[in-house]
C-alpha cells in the first residue's frame, strides 16, 4: 500500500493563496509540483487568504489545523506592513501562532517579509528583524524574505506591482523548495528516531 502523502499547510495571505493567478500557478500548487518532482510524496493545502493580517491568521489558525497538517509554512506580515500596523502586534501574533504550532509539535518554516520602505526607517527597523528574532526564539528555520529576487521586478509581478505572477511564484518556489525538503527530511528523521 502506498504511504499517505505528507500534508503541508501553506498558511498565509494573498502571497500564499495565489491572488490574481489560476490555482495551478499559485505558490502551493507550484511548490507541490516541485516537491513531487524532487521525489517527495506530499500534498499541499492552500491556507492562504487574500488581505489577511497576522491577526487574521491567528484568528483562523485553530480551525485551519483541523486539516491535521504534518508541516506548516507560515507566511504573514505583508498586509500588516502595507497597513502600517504596529510591528509589536505583528510580532505578538506570529509568536502566538508559532507557540500553538510548537504545542502540536508541527514542524514549521517561518517565511519572513520586509516592511514597505516608504513607512520610514523607524518602522523598518522595528518590523524587519522580527522574523529573525522569532525564528531564533522558537528554533524554527527561516526564509528571511518571501519576495527575495521578485519584489520590484516588473517581469516577475502582476500589474499591481505587489503580487508575483506565475514566473515570480516559480522564482520563489525554486528558492523555498530546498528549505521545505530539509524540513521534510528532519521530520522523517524525528519520526524514525
Amino acid at each position: 500500500m502506498a504511504a499517505e502523502p505528507l500534508r503541508i499547510l501553506a498558511f498565509g495571505d494573498s502571497l500564499t493563496s495565489g491572488y490574481g493567478l489560476p490555482d495551478a500557478d499559485s505558490f502551493p500548487s507550484q511548490l507541490e509540483r516541485a516537491l513531487i518532482a524532487a521525489g517527495e510524496n506530499v500534498k499541499l493545502i492552500n491556507g492562504g487568504v487574500a488581505g489577511d493580517t497576522s491577526a487574521g491568521g491567528l484568528a483562523r489558525l485553530d480551525w485551519t489545523l483541523a486539516d491535521k497538517p504534518d508541516l506548516v509554512l507560515l507566511e504573514f506580515g505583508a498586509n500588516d506592513g502595507l497597513r502600517g500596523l504596529d510591528p509589536a502586534a505583528t510580532r505578538e501574533n506570529i509568536a502566538a501562532m508559532l507557540t500553538r504550532l510548537a504545542q502540536d509539535r508541527i514542524p514549521t518554516l517561518l517565511i519572513g517579509m520586509k516592511a514597505p520602505r516608504n513607512l520610514g526607517a523607524d518602522y523598518v527597523a522595528a518590523f524587519d528583524p522580527l522574523y529573525e528574532d522569532l525564528a531564533r526564539q522558537f528554533q524554527v528555520p527561516l526564509v528571511p524574505f518571501y519576495l527575495d529576487g521578485v519584489a520590484g521586478d516588473p517581469a516577475l509581478n502582476q500589474s499591481d506591482g505587489i503580487h508575483p505572477n506565475a514566473a515570480g511564484v516559480a522564482t520563489i518556489v525554486k528558492r523555498i523548495a530546498p528549505e521545505v525538503i530539509a524540513l521534510i527530511k528532519a521530520r522523517k528523521e524525528s519520526d524514525s528516531g
